[in-house]
């Protein structure tokens, strides 16, 4: 095996694995496709094997490209955060920050948020990773992350900003038609709109009421965001966060004397990071700003 592998063509070779195809890689480095091509072909020559077999589904990684799927991606991690270290000069609050959230505070929490910052500090970028599993922040995958579970890495540093309440919500035009519930009972009569699979989220439910089970929901789906806008088109009632909910010109609460449970949030980070200017100024902005959407009327 030759010693002189170019980053270029491990980049390559991680983005044919996670796309599965030449022309979804090229899309993604912004290359032609035939480069994409020569770069695999070059890798498999220093390698000495063959990374992918072609199928009519597209390439197929081999037992030798599965095996490396984990030191390239631990690469590219490194690689991201090289240039967000590289990306202000030492002390400034200027530069990178790479943030994970779930979607649902992404979307409707987060925004406001990062008005305010951008107004104090200008110089931050900040680039959001979407997603409800939990980014690898012992890597480095991002330098911060908004979790509804304390850390339990004895590297990571953490938090607790707020505890924010989840409560039931639903169009006026959905309460006009079938009526406002008064009690948990009447819930049994309603349509609910519920998860799918997320065994947390469907626990939720059958605490309201043990006749909200994943059958009984109107429509299905664990993504929060996707729960919210249907609540919004007047589908049926939905667990909300409750400033969330209270904020939406669209929504109503429905049995606002229960609370139907209520998130603990974390700031993190790694200990390595939080005394970097940039990511500083970023963790101590969210500790503050979710601490008060939890407490907003």
């Amino acid at each position: 095996m030759s010693n002189r592998v170019s980053w270029d063509d491990q980049r390559t070779f991680l983005a044919v694995l996670e796309e599965g195809n030449l022309s979804g890689a090229a899309r993604r480095l912004g290359v032609a496709q035939p480069t994409v091509r020569a770069r695999i072909e070059a890798l498999e020559q220093a390698l000495g094997t063959v990374l992918f077999t072609r199928s009519v589904n597209g390439l197929v990684p081999t037992e030798q490209a599965r095996a490396l799927a984990d030191p390239v991606q631990a690469m590219a991690r490194a690689s991201d955060a090289f240039v967000r270290a590289a990306s202000a000069p030492p002390g400034e609050i200027a530069g990178t920050v790479r943030l994970s959230v779930s979607e649902i505070v992404g979307i409707e929490v987060l925004p406001r948020m990062l008005v305010d910052l951008h107004r104090t500090h200008p110089d931050i970028t900040v680039e959001v990773s979407l997603s409800n599993a939990s980014a690898d922040l012992l890597e480095q995958e991002v330098d911060i992350a908004v979790r509804m579970h304390p850390p339990k890495q004895e590297a990571l540093v953490a938090k607790k900003t707020c505890s924010i309440p989840l409560g039931l919500f639903a169009h006026p035009d959905y309460l006009a038609q079938r009526g406002v519930p008064a009690s948990r009972n009447d819930l049994a009569i309603h349509d609910f709109i519920g998860p799918d699979h997320a065994r947390a989220d469907l626990q939720v439910a059958l605490a309201l009421h043990p006749a909200l089970t994943r059958g009984r929901s109107v429509v299905r789906t664990d993504s929060h965001p996707a729960q919210l806008a249907l609540a919004r088109a007047g589908l049926g009632i939905a667990v909300v966060q409750v400033p969330v909910g209270r904020a939406d010109p669209l929504l109503r609460p429905v049995l606002p004397e229960v609370q139907v449970a209520a998130l603990d949030t974390w700031i993190v980070t790694h200990q390595d990071l939080r005394n970097v200017p940039r990511v500083r100024a970023v963790f101590d902005h969210l500790v503050t700003e979710f601490a008060r959407f939890a407490q907003d009327p």
